[in-house]
């Protein structure tokens, strides 16, 4: 039996990649973890279930599927099979692309599930995670209940569950809502809710948005917001910025202006520094020198020509902190110009940043400038953390700067434990 799929591989191919980046979140690690998990096939941790809402659904998909049907792929199931994990093994990623789109228009919705294992006893590589999540989203669409079933069972991590969860509530998001809150317990929040959020975003951007500020503050409401931001951005910066103005929830409306604003910088450098100075509070002051920086990248004199026009104060110092954040990185010499040239709009956070900004490439600067933080307990661990840094990178180097400088009594405490430790290594 041949599932009408063909008329929506495009989409299924978007669904697919914009599964792949929620599922990562903020976590670079995040699919070396899940490739593991996956092969492992522990259950999950998450709770799971079922509703009579979710059931009929599921149903549903399958008569409707069943409808469609037109044919199937030729050869047994084992040949199928085989013909799967040949696709998968190809090394020309357009070809292997091509040629899985058209395995998943012939797949027989009574065959998901074995592909689905065949797919996953060859390891889930970060190359292969787009085509699993095409795959998750064709069976989330043929019968989301049993696609759920099995995710708890053999997944862990939430990829596969918040795929199948956005696919299904791009087809029907009451009844994907429905199971979510059946099948989350306490009142902590609902890790269901971010696949779904992502899975209604394009179509019903509102309800995603009344979903999200619902949500309790934690790891999964940011996640929530990384599936929800792609389609509030693609309406344009001002669209984008009255939407963050709607949001009731501060942390929240915080969090969402600081994730933006980098963004729209690369678009509007000037306009989204207005936007933060005309919205001072905490997001303004953690971002205005991701702003300035990306601005830097684009226009150097232009971006020094905003600061310098800036009133004195908290913004100017935020302000600067980016352009030196720019120039330490290639040339820390002319950042600490800059810095040395600026003294009035200098305080403890544009230190600390030239500092990290300036060690790759000029450690011996960078350590230079960290007496100049007047917080005692801020400067001390700046120098911890610094200098341990710079014995593993370059003991030598950093034992002869240990040796002509004076440092804090707390810090050379610190510094001879670092150095005994090495020296004990070594012996």
């Amino acid at each position: 039996m041949k599932s009408n799929f063909a008329t929506t591989a495009a989409a299924v191919a978007v669904i697919g990649v914009g599964a792949f980046l929620a599922g990562r979140s903020s976590n670079s690690s995040t699919a070396s973890k899940e490739s593991v998990a996956e092969k492992s096939g522990q259950p999950s941790a998450r709770s799971s279930g079922s509703t009579a809402s979710g059931s009929e659904t599921g149903s549903r998909a399958n008569r409707t599927s069943s409808r469609n049907s037109g044919g199937s792929q030729a050869g047994t199931r084992e040949e199928r099979l085989a013909k799967l994990e040949s696709i998968i093994r190809g090394d020309d990623p357009i070809a292997r692309n091509r040629a899985f789109l058209a395995y998943l228009d012939q797949l027989d919705p009574t065959e998901i599930k074995d592909a689905v294992d065949k797919f996953r006893s060859l390891g889930i590589t970060e190359d292969r995670f787009t085509e699993y999540s095409m795959l998750l989203t064709v069976w989330a669409k043929s019968d989301p209940m049993a696609a759920l079933a099995y995710a708890k069972e053999n997944t862990r991590g939430g990829f596969a569950t918040n795929t199948i969860l956005s696919a299904w509530a791009a087809n029907d998001p009451e009844a994907a809502i429905q199971w979510a809150k059946a099948n989350h317990q306490g009142e902590d929040a609902n890790p269901y809710m971010a696949g779904i959020i992502k899975g209604i975003a394009g179509s019903d951007p509102t309800r995603a948005t009344q979903l999200l500020t619902e949500m309790p503050f934690g790891e999964e409401r940011g996640e929530a917001l990384s599936g929800l931001l792609p389609y509030i951005l693609a309406k344009g910066p001002e669209s984008a910025r009255e939407w963050i103005a709607s949001i009731s929830d501060e942390q929240l409306r915080n969090g969402a202006m600081g994730r933006v604003a980098e963004q729209l910088a690369a678009l509007d450098p000037k306009g989204t520094a207005d936007w933060l100075i005309s919205n001072p509070g905490e997001a303004s002051q953690r971002n205005m020198d991701n702003v300035i920086s990306v601005w830097m990248d684009k226009d150097q004199a232009g971006a020094m020509a905003y600061y310098n026009a800036l009133p004195t104060g908290e913004v100017r110092s935020n302000a600067l902190r980016g352009i030196v954040n720019s120039l330490a990185v290639e040339n820390p010499k002319a950042a600490a110009n800059y810095l040395d040239n600026h003294p009035a709009d200098v305080n403890d956070r544009v230190v600390q940043q030239f500092v990290w900004h300036s060690f790759g490439e000029d450690p011996s600067l960078a350590a230079s400038y960290i007496a100049k933080i007047s917080n005692e307990g801020e400067r001390d661990g700046t120098y911890r953390r610094m200098i341990d840094g710079w014995l593993r990178q370059d003991e030598a180097a950093a034992r002869t700067w240990i040796q002509s400088s004076q440092l804090p009594p707390s810090v050379q405490e610190h510094v001879q434990r670092s150095l005994q430790k090495l020296d004990q290594r070594k012996q």
